[in-house]
């Protein structure tokens, strides 16, 4: 079924159909994040589960609000949201230290999605500093950040006593495998979602080997609501707020880019006015996901590229899986599943995602000019410099501990040496320019 306007209304069923395939394209990447940061601060599985359920409910709620709108926020396009993985290396950041926990994670998201609203209005004039070898390289340290986190994984994941155990290293290789399977003989609908499929391809195989306990799904109620400040108020701390403000920043480009993108792609041209309301909701999905106990919110790029591909433009679609995406939150025991998920399993999904987010990077630094000297050097000393705490986790350990947020995360890292760097040696963008690089950039990338 073609659709030739954002505006058109579709029948009830073919709402509900679309929508779910919305939903499933991006429900990977949505409770991935909750996974991710759940191993690394050691929760338990009945708070990770939580995350889970107050992740996809906060996602349904930020997608609404970015695709219907609610006065000057939402840019009123096709768009899905979900959390950022940008934001991974500082929130593992944040919550690791003893004095922020979880709590300084949800008040560094909400700190940073008031001072994203505060400057959603002045970002358009900031998009010169993010040309593709800045975007480029910070995309290129996203992947290559996280991989330590996928190689714990797949090895049995942090702090287990078994770790490197033969089995989780098999278990982590046969998703792994089953992903390449998938991409390489299946096509459209079932290859975009291969890390589902073989995320759960690998669930059965741990659970036949007796690798999972699912003892807390009989105990988890059927339907539960989420309940704002959960695990109490949140600590709000500078430094935190300053490092989430950051990749607030960050991902307010990678919108940029998708947002200039999916206009050409509806056939609805992208103005400044439009992307101010984009940015605003992306800041107000993220004080709504501090809020509902989870983290920041940004569009996501595989959603675009099913728009793409279907050629289905409603916005009416994606507002229909923002309503899914809030009632599958709802629902205690299936999270409780998804959060019994072993590590291995993760880890062989992560070498994917996290690798892809690398092979991603590299894809928009291909369009820069790498017979240039400069930007070699931006990008070898920025990836360097964004490492160090990755290879040398106590580099910065005599640091005052409020700047870990930001010196421990070679995401942010990376970032602000980029920007520094290309300054530098390139000087100052022209905006225009840099809105036509970042529509090429998004429409090139599928993350």
């Amino acid at each position: 079924m073609q659709q030739r306007s954002v505006e058109e209304r579709i029948g009830a069923l073919s709402l509900l159909v679309l929508g779910c395939q919305h939903v499933l394209v991006m429900y990977a990447g949505a409770i991935a994040i909750p996974l991710v940061l759940g191993a690394a601060l050691k929760l338990p599985k009945e708070q990770i589960a939580f995350l889970i359920n107050a992740d996809l409910f906060a996602c349904g709620v930020a997608t609404l609000v970015q695709a219907i709108g609610i006065g000057a926020f939402g840019i009123r396009l096709p768009v899905m949201m979900g959390v950022t993985f940008t934001a991974m290396g500082p929130m593992i950041a944040i919550g690791s230290d003893p004095s922020a926990g979880l709590l300084g994670v949800f008040g560094a998201t909400i700190g940073a999605g008031v001072v994203g609203i505060l400057l959603a209005p002045v970002v358009g004039k900031l998009l010169r500093f993010f040309p593709p070898v800045v975007t480029g390289t910070e995309i290129l340290a996203v992947g290559l950040s996280l991989m330590v986190v996928a190689a714990s994984w797949s090895a049995g994941g942090f702090g287990n006593p078994d770790f490197g155990n033969p089995l989780y290293l098999g278990i982590a290789a046969s998703v792994l495998v089953s992903i390449l399977l998938l991409v390489r003989f299946t096509r459209g609908f079932i290859s975009n979602i291969a890390i589902l499929l073989g995320l759960m391809i690998g669930f059965v195989i741990s659970g036949a080997l007796g690798q999972v306990t699912m003892g807390e799904v009989h105990e988890a109620p059927w339907f539960g609501f989420i309940i704002p400040f959960h695990f109490g108020m949140p600590k709000f701390s500078f430094w935190p707020i300053v490092a989430m403000s950051i990749v607030m920043l960050v991902t307010f480009i990678e919108s940029a880019g998708m947002f200039l993108a999916l206009g050409e792609i509806v056939d609805k041209p992208v103005g400044e006015r439009d992307l101010v309301r984009g940015f605003r909701a992306d800041g107000l999905g993220t004080i709504i996901g501090g809020v509902f106990n989870t983290f920041p919110y940004t569009s996501y790029a595989q959603n675009v590229g099913l728009v793409s591909v279907t050629g289905i433009k409603s916005r009416w679609v994606c507002a229909t899986a923002g309503v899914l995406l809030m009632i599958l939150g709802l629902f205690p025991k299936v999270a409780i599943i998804v959060a019994s998920v072993p590590p291995f399993v993760l880890g062989g999904a992560g070498i994917v995602m996290f690798g892809m987010v690398t092979a991603s990077g590299i894809k928009v630094l291909s369009r820069v000019d790498l017979h240039s000297v400069k930007n070699l050097y931006i990008i070898a000393i920025s990836i360097a410099v964004g490492m160090l705490p990755v290879v040398s986790p106590k580099f910065f350990s005599k640091f005052p501990p409020d700047l870990a947020p930001i010196l421990e995360s070679p995401i942010l890292m990376t970032a602000i040496v980029a920007i520094l760097l290309n300054i530098f040696f390139n000087g100052v963008g022209d905006t225009s320019e840099a809105k036509a690089s970042l529509m090429a950039t998004a429409r090139e990338a599928d993350l």
